[in-house]
């Protein structure tokens, strides 16, 4: 038998939750090997996200399965309200079926949403959502320019060409340094650099603001409104389903843009900020014996298998 009223049926309001919501992402299932330093990556990370986002927002966390160490760091960063919303997930349900909860659980408006290996550059929020608001009809905005595949960003193309008062401009456009520290940053070869470097871009002006075409799942922020259309995602694969998101965004029409300039990079698994990337750069010039395909192959067959041992243990 309920003995009294329940308090908070006194309460005349409650908090509104900020217009945006930065949403992160993280999976990091022990420290070793390949996730030695991702913990002190998701420290870096979401230290300069809150530092340099230059309008407020409230942080959500989706951990994906991660380790008692990351879990713990995460329950710190929650009780000292550096984090506004923590989910924590059993089990890895792929980045799939992580957006599928975390994208419906964001109390914004807007979302912004990233990997956990991000690094963000003064401004990275506020000229996000100018690019957000001065295009109609937008699906993404990354805020950082790369080479898109033209194929997800087709609408976007259509678009620009079709409204009076936009400027359309191809070539190449974007500067090779953003380029090259970027790919850099995937551990792509010189060769495949040289490749990106050598493709056209599309850049438009509309409203007084300029933009690249194409944007990317990594990161991006998006009308909440519009993320719904496209949920759920399917579920099959860890990794294998998060290209639809961007293929789905540019079939429905919606525009997939990125800022002028980067306002973030890329860390992958170690803390590693641009004025590292030339001296990364030098070392990858002079190749090693084990970049060699004979010996490569065998090594990340054997690395593969290791990897699989431990995520099915993992599980």
């Amino acid at each position: 038998m309920r003995k009294g009223q329940n308090p908070i049926k006194q309460l005349q309001s409650v908090s509104k939750p900020q217009r945006v919501t930065a949403a992160v992402l993280n999976h990091i299932p022990f420290l070793d090997g390949f996730y030695a330093d991702l913990l002190q990556v998701l420290d870096t990370s979401l230290g300069s996200l809150r530092e340099n986002a230059g309008m407020p927002f409230d942080l959500l966390v989706y951990d994906n399965g991660s380790c008692v160490e990351a879990r713990t760091y995460l329950m710190r960063e929650f009780e000292q309200g550096r984090i506004q919303t923590l989910i924590l997930a059993e089990h890895n349900m792929g980045k799939g079926g992580a957006w599928n909860v975390m994208l419906q659980a964001a109390p914004g408006e807007i979302v912004a949403y990233a990997d956990n290996d991000v690094l963000y550059y003064p401004d990275w929020l506020v000229e996000s959502v100018k690019v957000l608001e001065a295009y109609p009809n937008v699906g993404m905005v990354t805020s950082r320019p790369y080479h898109s595949k033209p194929e997800l960003y087709s609408a976007t193309v259509d678009w620009a060409t079709q409204t009076a008062g936009t400027q359309v401009e191809r070539g190449r456009l974007i500067e090779p340094q953003w380029v090259r520290e970027f790919l850099l940053s995937l551990g792509r070869s010189e060769e495949e650099i040289d490749a990106e470097l050598s493709e056209e871009n599309v850049r438009i002006t509309y409203n007084g603001v300029t933009t690249f075409c194409g944007a990317s799942h990594w990161q991006f922020i998006a009308l909440k409104k519009v993320l719904q259309e496209f949920l759920p995602i399917d579920l099959t694969k860890p990794m294998g389903q998060v290209l639809r998101l961007d293929q789905m965004v540019n079939e429905r029409g919606y525009l997939r843009l990125m800022t002028d300039r980067p306002y973030v990079m890329n860390m992958s698994n170690t803390v590693e900020l641009p004025g590292d990337i030339a001296g990364k750069a030098e070392k990858k010039a002079k190749k090693r014996l084990v970049d060699y395909p004979l010996i490569k192959s065998p090594l990340m067959r054997i690395y593969n298998v290791i990897f699989n041992l431990y995520y099915k243990n993992e599980r």
